[in-house]
């Protein structure tokens, strides 16, 4: 079977889309150089420059940037054409084609002219405006207004939702997110990761507990509002360290300001690391806080840390409460009171924290392995493949 897999973002760049395409694709790819049944030919298009990354390494063909009329023949070449995230013209040929087109949704492109779910320049998760014809609120929803812009957005956001209305299936990571989307033959696969043996979780010694923020810093991650709950820790007299994992373009903002609030002897800014330091980092960290307010449709960073078997408290984003299941703890989504409260059990019950971490990790191995996500996708082209005589 010819498959052309779509991902308008691929190494060298970095991010959730990058992760899971290049997991699916190695996977896909590894199924058909062992024989399994239903063989993958797999060519994936990106629009990512190559820069220095060697194309050569993978077990696939990569093709970089194609003009529309090269697009157009890859698309024509293939059995199923596999779209990650609602790009455009790569559905588009297909419809026109007339080829079995499956879409995965990274994001909310087609309920949000912006794909994040999150309303600017208010900085709060949005309710929805889009869906509920609340047109006004989309075209103002930027952090500087842009009229022209903002008004084109809003009209690819139907185009886009038009033709997701028209493909074979509209796969998405979690059930919350294909009720969210409401996209008709939509089918979910949740996203999976290379499930490594049990980990040995080492008991806190420090004195202080360690809290970890890891992602980008920016405003949709919800890092000011980490900040904020741990101004209210200190003049609670409870000691933390915040470790701050990752960089982003509001870093230097927040590094102000928590110098501003007295924080600079309990906050760190640790900029990017390697895997390894942050593994290191993690080991004897007492908990993970994900304080996304918004453009969540899994929670990548969340499984991953569960597979450490690290204690998780997170926002009660849709995603994030149906990733976690009974395995981690949520707080009330913007609300820092609700953020401390939820901080000062988990880290004065310690068994208990204890007991997600192992509940955690075995969530991941059940439900999310890199395998189970592989044959999920497969047996999705195996039967959208048109019929092939041998």
């Amino acid at each position: 079977m010819k498959l052309l897999l779509y991902s308008h973002f691929f190494a060298p760049s970095i991010g959730g889309v990058e992760t899971v395409v290049m997991s699916l694709a190695r996977g896909l790819s590894a199924r058909s150089n062992s024989g399994s049944r239903g063989e993958f030919d797999l060519t994936l298009v990106t629009q990512t420059p190559r820069g220095s990354f060697d194309d050569s390494s993978l077990p696939f063909p990569v093709v970089r940037q194609p003009n529309f009329n090269s697009l157009r023949k890859l698309v024509r070449s293939a059995d199923v054409i596999h779209v990650a995230g609602a790009a455009i013209f790569p559905i588009l040929f297909g419809l026109l084609l007339q080829k079995p087109v499956v879409v995965e949704h990274h994001g909310f492109q087609t309920i949000c002219p912006t794909g994040q779910l999150f309303q600017e320049p208010e900085n709060i998760p949005c309710p929805g405006h889009f869906m509920a014809e609340r047109y006004t609120h989309c075209l103002a929803c930027a952090p500087t207004p842009k009229p022209l812009a903002s008004y084109r957005l809003w009209l690819l956001t139907f185009f886009r939702r038009f033709l997701c209305q028209h493909v074979r299936v509209n796969i998405t990571p979690t059930n919350w997110l294909a009720g969210m989307l409401q996209l008709p033959r939509a089918e979910t696969v949740l996203h999976g990761l290379q499930i490594s043996p049990p980990l040995v979780r080492l008991p806190a010694s420090r004195p202080v507990p360690v809290l970890v923020f890891l992602g980008r810093i920016v405003t949709a991650k919800g890092l000011p509002l980490l900040l904020e709950a741990a101004r209210l820790l200190r003049q609670r007299n409870r000691p933390i360290e915040l470790l701050v994992v990752g960089d982003g373009p509001e870093r230097a903002a927040l590094e102000k300001l928590a110098e501003e609030w007295k924080l600079a002897t309990q906050v760190r800014f640790l900029g990017s690391l390697p895997d390894s330091q942050i593994a290191d980092l993690l080991a004897t960290a007492d908990l993970l806080v994900v304080p996304s307010l918004g453009g969540e449709v899994f929670g990548m960073v969340i499984a991953e840390n569960m597979l450490r078997g690290i204690p998780i408290l997170a926002s009660d984003l849709g995603a994030f409460v149906e990733v976690l299941g009974d395995s981690g703890r949520t707080f009330k989504t913007g609300d820092s009171a609700d953020l401390v409260r939820q901080i000062v059990q988990l880290l004065d019950d310690p068994a208990a924290s204890r007991r997600l971490g192992v509940a955690a990790h075995q969530r991941v191995r059940d439900f999310f392995a890199l395998g189970r996500m592989i044959e999920g996708h497969a047996q999705i082209y195996r039967r959208l493949a048109p019929d092939r005589t041998a």
